[in-house]
C-alpha cells in the first residue's frame, strides 16, 4: 500500500518500485490523503474542478503502474494534519487491504538533501501513515468500532520511507523507468515543462542506481517491523527487487 499526500506524489515517488513489485506478483493499492485542490498557480481556478481533474489524472497513472485501485480521502490540500480522524481513515484502509508493506514519505525530513523544503502535507501524510501502521492498525483496541465492523487488527511487516535523507536500501527499477515516466505524464495539470521534468527524474534514478550498480534505482529508508519465518509470497516478491546498501 502506498500512502501519499497528493495526486502525483506516488508517481514522483515509488512508482518504479511499485510497478516492479506488481510485475513480480504483488498487489498494490494507492491512498491519496488529498485531491490536490490547492495545487495550481491560478487563483481563479475552481478548487473542486482542479481536484476532480487531478483525481482523474491519478486514476490514469494508477492504471499504468498497475495498482488494483485508488482511494482518495478528500482531506484539505495544504492543511493536512496528522490528527485522529486521518489516522482512523488510514487504519480503515490498512485493515481493509491488509498490506505486507506500506510505502510513505519519511516524516522526519523537513529539509531535503538537495536543500529544498519538504512540503508540510508530505510530512503530515508520512507521520499519519507511520502512526496508523504502528501501533494503531495492529492494536485491536484502537478504533474498536472498526474491529466490531469486521476490520480486524492487521500487522504491517515493513515500512518503506521514500524521499528520505537516510536511505538504507535501493530498489532496482531499471525495467520500470519508462512506466514511471508514462505515469508522470498523466499529471498534465502539474507539468509545465514535462520533458525537463522527466530528464531530471531519470537523472536522479540513474544516480541512485549507481549505489547498487544498476541503470536506475529508487532509494528508501526501510523499517522492518516483523520478520517472520513464513514470509508470504507477496513480501517475498517485493524484497527480491530490493538490494541492500553497499559496503
Amino acid at each position: 500500500m502506498i500512502i501519499v499526500a497528493h495526486p502525483d506524489d506516488a508517481d514522483f515517488g515509488p512508482a518504479g518500485a511499485a510497478a516492479a513489485w506488481i510485475d513480480a506478483g504483488s498487489e498494490g493499492w494507492l491512498v491519496c490523503c488529498t485531491s490536490g485542490d490547492a495545487g495550481g498557480e491560478d487563483p481563479t481556478l475552481d478548487p473542486l474542478e482542479l481536484a476532480q481533474a487531478r483525481e482523474e489524472e491519478q486514476r490514469l497513472a494508477a492504471r499504468i503502474v498497475g495498482y488494483s485501485g485508488v482511494t482518495f480521502l478528500h482531506q484539505p490540500d495544504g492543511a493536512l494534519a496528522n490528527d485522529l480522524p486521518l489516522r482512523e481513515m488510514l487504519v480503515r484502509e490498512i485493515r481493509t487491504f491488509r498490506p505486507d508493506a506500506v510505502v510513505t514519505g519519511d516524516p522526519e525530513v523537513i529539509i531535503n538533501g538537495n536543500g529544498s523544503v519538504n512540503h508540510t502535507d508530505h510530512r503530515a501524510a508520512g507521520l499519519a501513515a507511520v502512526d496508523a501502521v504502528f501501533p494503531a492498525a495492529r492494536n485491536p483496541m484502537a478504533f474498536p468500532w472498526l474491529a466490531k465492523g469486521g476490520l480486524a487488527a492487521h500487522k504491517v511487516r515493513r515500512l518503506y520511507l521514500m524521499w528520505s535523507n537516510q536511505p538504507n536500501s535501493w530498489i532496482d527499477v531499471s525495467a520500470t523507468v519508462d512506466r514511471k515516466i508514462e505515469a508522470l505524464r498523466c499529471h498534465a495539470s502539474q507539468l509545465h515543462e514535462p520533458e525537463k521534468v522527466f530528464e531530471r527524474v531519470r537523472g536522479r534514478l540513474a544516480e541512485q542506481g549507481a549505489q547498487i550498480g544498476v541503470a536506475a534505482a529508487e532509494g528508501y529508508r526501510v523499517v522492518v517491523l516483523d520478520e517472520d519465518a513464513d514470509e508470504s509470497a507477496e513480501v517475498g516478491a517485493a524484497v527480491t527487487a530490493e538490494q541492500p546498501q553497499g559496503h
